[in-house]
């Protein structure tokens, strides 16, 4: 059977295309050779189950790995301490007997005697129970045991969890002196460090004894350029696409900073939907740079769970949608402040990144998304410049190619005609947002666009046009004198050239009342620069 790109569940590598893991499991195992206890908390779909299921075969020569899974047990497990440890005890040794051949004579001895014990003690067998069984079958078994829990915060918020949480915590820290699991790995979305995220307000008293023998999880998982492409190879070889295998890497990587749901989404895409386009017609035509951004589009209009959960998260932080808001549309820079419980939200969820100490959206993909979600609730409150950009459409594309210069001309007219009686009392931060709402009726479906992280402050932004696979520089800015302007002009080029581009565009919000309004064309070296002040 062909392989596929996987978006659901766990990756099965006999059935899937898959990024090569191996580094780290090598990086985790690691971790377990030194015999530490630890958590992986990441955010949705980011290839927690697929790495601990690959984790748990890598293991196996040398040690006895038990793999569960917290989602399993539904909410009557954890109603009490005798319910969820017997149910703990009857799953954890059928797992750890499976594929045993023979089991020694002290685990077997170990084995029957804690089922003595659940027998004997009935509605009594609790924890204490539990984990001194569990610590004759760790002392006589004769490799150590490792034991990974997936899903774990699934249970967080209940004492019976956190009981479990303690049991665990005082046989490591006595491990020395009785049996212990030589190794804990509890994955999950929520770090358990910081389960007070997890627990209702009238719950918090549940805190006071984390988990806090969890050695640091400080291992990437997102995929690499290098990652990808090898993925693609695999690909490549079975369908002799004709694709540039590195280039191709190298865009899903910078689309998606390696967010692995993401990079799978969209190599399904291309693989699944967009060879089928009456556009592209071919798996070879798919796997080009305009079939990609077809698979953008389509990625950023569908519904997902993961999207789900990102809009979800701003609805239910304000404060947190107000700070994304801010990065995107005011350029405001906000610094990492892990005490500031939003950031430290959005971080764990994987919706922000830190970069050089300042907060950046995670990636392309989430950052276009947010900008289509905000520009929605503008264009109801701004009609007027959208209602002029559906009108002017068709004079902005020429046999397929986006006609910037035309839609620069269109914007500065209707822009003056709409706001140029509003100097004194315009935010400079709303000049980029008309822009965008007048850009998107035009490309939307077709084109899309991304604010260029490097150059986004309060006083430049560079825009970034995918339209049929060509590309479009359009510098944003706020007028602040002619060798300001100068030193504008000398960037754009620089940035084409980064791109490989010989024309590029500047749009200038001048709010001075004597302020020369129009667009205009230089050409500097072998650079032709369109200017609009607005």
């Amino acid at each position: 059977m062909a392989k596929i790109f996987n978006t659901t569940a766990a990756c099965i590598p006999e059935e899937h295309y898959m990024v090569n893991i191996d580094r780290r499991l090598e990086d985790i195992k690691a971790l377990v050779d030194q015999n530490k206890y630890f958590t992986i908390n990441r955010a949705r779909q980011y290839g927690k189950t697929t790495t601990l299921k690959a984790l748990a075969k890598y293991l196996r020569e040398e040690y006895y790995v038990v793999s569960m899974d917290f989602q399993k047990f539904d909410a009557l497990k954890f109603e009490n301490g005798n319910i969820f440890s017997v149910s703990f005890l009857t799953t954890f040794l059928r797992l750890f007997q499976t594929n045993r051949s023979a089991l020694t004579d002290g685990v077997r001895k170990a084995i029957d005697d804690l089922k003595e014990c659940m027998i004997l003690q009935g509605s009594y067998f609790g924890m204490k129970e539990l984990f001194e069984g569990l610590s004759d079958i760790c002392s006589e078994s004769e490799k150590p045991v490792v034991l990974i829990i997936d899903e774990v915060d699934s249970a967080a918020n209940n004492q019976v969890f956190l009981d479990f949480l303690a049991q665990l915590r005082a046989y490591y820290i006595d491990r020395r002196e009785r049996a212990a699991f030589w190794s804990v790995i509890l994955a999950g979305v929520y770090d358990i460090k910081n389960l007070r995220y997890k627990i209702r307000p009238e719950d918090e008293h549940k805190v006071n004894s984390p988990w806090n023998i969890a050695a640091d999880f400080e291992i990437d998982m997102s995929l690499s350029k290098e990652g990808i492409a090898g993925m693609l190879l695999e690909y490549e070889a079975d369908y002799h696409t004709g694709m540039d295998v590195e280039k191709m890497a190298e865009e899903i990587y910078q689309y998606t900073s390696g967010y692995p749901f993401l990079v799978s989404r969209l190599c399904q895409l291309m693989d699944e939907k967009v060879s089928r386009q009456e556009e592209a017609g071919s798996k070879a035509a798919a796997w080009t740079k305009e079939g990609f951004l077809m698979a953008v589009n389509m990625l950023l209009a569908e519904k997902n769970t993961l999207f789900e959960s990102l809009i979800g998260k701003l609805d239910i932080y304000p404060s947190l949608n107000a700070i994304i808001k801010d990065i995107l549309f005011a350029g405001r820079p906000v610094a990492c402040n892990p005490d500031l419980a939003e950031l430290d939200l959005a971080a764990m969820f994987g919706f922000i990144k830190n970069q050089k100490g300042l907060v950046e959206v995670a990636n392309r993909i989430f950052e276009t998304r947010l900008y289509n979600l905000y520009l929605s609730a503008e264009e109801l409150r701004n009609q007027d410049i959208c209602r002029r950009s559906t009108a002017d459409k068709s004079q902005f594309i020429t046999d397929g190619h986006l006609n910037m210069r035309r839609i620069l001309e269109k914007f500065a007219e209707h822009f003056h005609e709409l706001y140029g009686n509003r100097e004194d009392t315009f935010k400079e931060e709303e000049g980029r947002t008309y822009f965008l709402l007048y850009l998107r009726p035009i490309i939307n479906g077709t084109g899309n666009y991304y604010i260029e992280a490097r150059t986004r402050n309060m006083t430049r932004t560079d825009l970034i046009v995918d339209y049929h696979g060509e590309q479009y520089v359009v510098e944003m800015k706020i007028w602040h004198g002619n060798e300001y302007n100068n030193r504008g002009e000398r960037q754009l080029i620089g940035y084409l050239d980064d791109y490989g581009l010989k024309k590029g565009y500047m749009i200038s919000f001048n709010f001075n009342k004597k302020k020369e309004v129009g667009v205009k064309e230089l050409v500097i070296g072998d650079k032709v620069l369109i200017e609009a002040v607005i």
